[in-house]
């Protein structure tokens, strides 16, 4: 057990799950699609859609997308932050979802032509799981740094990525592989200790086996 288990986040309160947890989700959601969106369209399920409203969960996740910590005082002011920032955010509240945790947001981001489906719960304390990252399943907490790529599903692609960190000096703390199907494209999220060298975005980039490489923030 450590200070955070005790007394909690530093946050924008009133609800740790609810506020916090969804700032968290946002800022995470922000990360995995590697830049601020023009349009985000957030769906609530549940306790989340329940409650929201009352908590400020719409608007702290729509801080979290625009890149607010927990403990930002704009979160309060988070539709006209992100009408000043050029995002568009529509907010849908859509009761009860058995299959759902108690509070789950969906998030649609969207630049351009580019979108990305993020699936988030918050767990308590304001820790959270990112559950879906487009058409693959998750359990991401966002708690480390971490290395994630899109990659085809050939041998030698994990070794090649994790010498590189090795080389680096960096230590895995936790690897976890998604897949749809067997020789299908991977999701390989890399947590680490210690922080990514920013250099191995454009090395494994460079490979013409690996779609995408991208440093993701712990927080």
């Amino acid at each position: 057990m450590n200070a955070f288990d005790i007394i909690g986040p530093v946050m924008i309160g009133p609800s740790s799950s609810h506020t916090a947890g969804a700032v968290r989700i946002g800022n995470v959601a922000r990360n995995i699609f590697g830049k601020q969106p023009d349009k985000a369209e957030i769906r609530l399920y549940n306790s989340f859609s329940g409650t929201g409203r009352g908590h400020g969960t719409d608007k702290a996740l729509i801080a979290g997308i625009l890149g607010y910590a927990p403990d930002d005082g704009r979160i309060a002011n988070a539709y006209e932050e992100a009408k000043r920032l050029g995002m568009k955010p529509v907010v849908r509240f859509l009761g009860e979802y058995p299959s759902f945790h108690v509070n789950t947001a969906e998030l649609l981001l969207q630049k351009g032509k580019e979108k990305m489906r993020i699936t988030g719960k918050s767990v308590g304390g304001g820790r959270i799981v990112i559950t879906r990252i487009g058409e693959y399943e998750t359990e991401y907490t966002g708690d480390y740094p971490c290395l994630m790529t899109v990659h085809r599903d050939i041998p030698g692609v994990v070794s090649e990525v994790t010498g590189y960190l090795a080389g680096m000096k960096v230590n895995i703390a936790f690897m976890r592989l998604y897949r749809t199907q067997k020789g299908s494209r991977v999701l390989m999220m890399v947590e680490t200790d210690n922080p990514i060298p920013f250099e191995i975005e454009g090395l494994l980039s460079s490979r013409p086996y690996i779609e995408k490489a991208a440093i993701l923030r712990g927080m």
